[in-house]
């Protein structure tokens, strides 16, 4: 199938760059937060929340777009089902760093000066966010190899 191919390399670009974005928002956090130091954040998360949407979509596109095995298999894969709850955590995580850095955002365009005093908060989800995203890795890769969690 033509889409294929193209679906697994982004779905794997992504994650050659998602988990180092998101490890360094949490190292800009963690450093001065002036106007250079607050771009720095901004451009990294950018790239983490384009980590995340590429993931989705290319997932959701494999899952159920006929690509790769049928969603049945998935559905009957604990593995799967793991990797998919670590996911949930991680957009459950980003909430809080989402929306405190668009508030971020809008008071820099607005020529104020954001409170950066979440920004310790917010390094340390960023960092579990990556570590989470690195055991999602290590499900899918299971998976991958065709081993899974035994039922009882």
């Amino acid at each position: 199938m033509p889409l294929r191919w193209p679906a697994a390399a982004i779905h794997l670009l992504a994650l050659g760059f998602g988990p180092g974005a998101v490890w360094a928002r949490a190292r800009a956090l963690g450093s001065t937060l002036d106007r250079a130091g607050l771009q720095r954040v901004f451009y990294a998360d950018n790239w983490w929340g384009i980590a995340a949407v590429l993931w989705i979509a290319t997932g959701l596109l494999r899952l159920f777009g006929g690509l790769e095995k049928d969603p049945s298999y998935y559905f009957m894969s604990r593995l799967f089902w793991i990797k998919m709850a670590l996911l949930v955590v991680i957009l459950l995580l980003e909430v809080g760093p989402m929306i405190t850095l668009i508030q971020w955002r809008i008071r820099l365009r607005r020529g104020g000066v954001p409170d950066t005093s979440a920004a310790p908060r917010l390094a340390r989800i960023s960092y579990l966010e990556a570590g989470l995203v690195m055991l999602m890795v290590l499900a899918a890769t299971a998976m991958a190899r065709g081993y899974d969690l035994p039922h009882h």
